[in-house]
């Protein structure tokens, strides 16, 4: 029998801005996942070479669903000031309200998107059963 795979992330578009559903079986997969939506959002035009780009990402916030946020920010940041795409994540440490580890992506010529910033708006992180998390994120484009 073959097992269909879940879906990672939904982006749901609209006028002003943009809209990631997020899933996940564990809290550090929704940032994984979050990652790559993002990445995918930026859609990026032609990869500059193959080099690989790592920054190490720290960022402590008051709950859940504002170190979703900061995060996605502070990858934006790097996004910006490299113009690189990230797409990849190694997490050395992730509590309520802090993540440490170290991001990887590559340069890019363009964005086909400019994602502005990600917002507080509606946002949420919840764990809806054991192994199904679920997150939403919008993003000012």
């Amino acid at each position: 029998m073959i097992q269909q795979q879940k879906p990672k992330f939904k982006i749901l578009p609209h006028t002003a801005d943009v809209r990631l559903m997020i899933f996940g079986s564990s809290f550090e997969e929704i940032f994984q996942n979050a990652l790559l939506g993002m990445a995918q959002i930026l859609k990026p035009q032609t990869l500059k070479n193959s080099q690989e780009i790592h920054e190490k990402i720290e960022v402590t916030s008051l709950d859940s669903t504002a170190l979703l946020i900061d995060f996605l920010s502070e990858v934006l940041y790097f996004s910006s000031i490299y113009k690189a795409i990230f797409d990849h994540l190694k997490i050395d440490e992730l509590t309520p309200t802090s993540i440490k580890g170290k991001i990887t992506g590559r340069l890019v010529e363009s964005f086909g998107e400019d994602i502005k910033a990600v917002t507080y708006h509606e946002a949420y992180v919840e764990q809806k059963m054991p192994d199904h998390w679920e997150a939403l994120v919008i993003f000012d484009i």
